[in-house]
């Protein structure tokens, strides 16, 4: 199941994608649904075409709980050892954006770089002190994310905040995915222009993380307690590149879709 948020004529919904996966937005229908989808689902009998209405981001998290260095390649690219445990940072929920939505280079720094990373989604209510079981049960689907960063202030900060924390750095979507198998699937990431002319600068598999998914959602519940919608960033494979002001970065997962945001310069 494809769970979106939309705005459409007559506000914004949660809803189901219906058709193919595959298929072109024009084949695509979106079916509302009532409230929100953390519980039993009940369509209202409304539906649009998805090519009539405008994705938002798919959920509005109360927190948003990062994993750094959870590939091997990437640490190695910045020159920093795997940690022994996982490697936990927060970014506002001010930070996210949703597909098509810009992310807005801001004039405190000069090196804004991607990493495309796969996100989970949890959907029980009080979710603390979880084994490995508990935590896949609290999970209520995934979808793309894109940790945006601020590459010069992160170093010269000591910390994270401001680097990881600007409006605009957290785009997901474009829909949350439920029930599927994250254990090895592809993340990629590719930067262009225009469509004809994307480069792809990140390439990897989630085999390749450090600490999977049931372990990362087991160790953060015994530190926070997460609830419904709450989002986590797995961490990002290697290449990890510079944005600049006029491109387009699309991040791609197996069995998901695509994230594609501009890029713009702040004035």
């Amino acid at each position: 199941m494809r769970i979106v948020r939309f705005a459409h004529a007559k506000g914004m919904s949660f809803g189901v994608v219906e058709g193919e996966p595959h298929a072109g937005p024009e084949a695509l229908t979106v079916a509302e649904i009532e409230g929100h989808p953390f519980g039993e689902i009940r369509f209202t009998n409304a539906r649009w075409a998805l090519a009539d209405v405008r994705l938002v981001s798919p959920i509005l998290p109360s927190k948003v709980v990062a994993v750094g260095r959870n590939y091997v390649d990437h640490a190695a690219e910045l020159g920093n050892e795997v940690p022994a445990e996982p490697l936990l940072f927060l970014k506002p929920s001010t930070s996210v954006i949703g597909p098509r939505d810009a992310i807005r280079l801001p004039t405190q720094s000069k090196q804004v770089e991607h990493e495309a990373e796969l996100a989970v989604v949890i959907g029980v209510t009080g979710a603390r002190r979880l084994d490995r079981a508990a935590a896949a049960k609290a999970i209520f689907g995934y979808t793309c994310a894109n940790d945006i960063t601020a590459r010069d202030l992160q170093r010269s900060d000591g910390q994270w905040t401001r680097a990881k924390g600007f409006d605009s750095f957290c785009p997901i979507g474009p829909w949350i995915v439920t029930g599927l198998d994250v254990s090895d699937v592809e993340v990629r990431c590719e930067v262009g222009r225009n469509p004809a002319q994307m480069e792809v600068r990140q390439l990897g598999r989630t085999k390749d993380m450090v600490f999977d998914v049931p372990t990362l959602v087991s160790y953060i519940s015994h530190v926070m307690t997460l609830l419904p919608g709450d989002v986590i960033l797995t961490g990002t494979p290697a290449g990890v590149s510079e944005l600049t002001d006029g491109d387009t970065v699309t991040v791609r997962i197996d069995g998901i879709g695509e994230l594609s945001n501009p890029v713009v310069a702040l004035d």
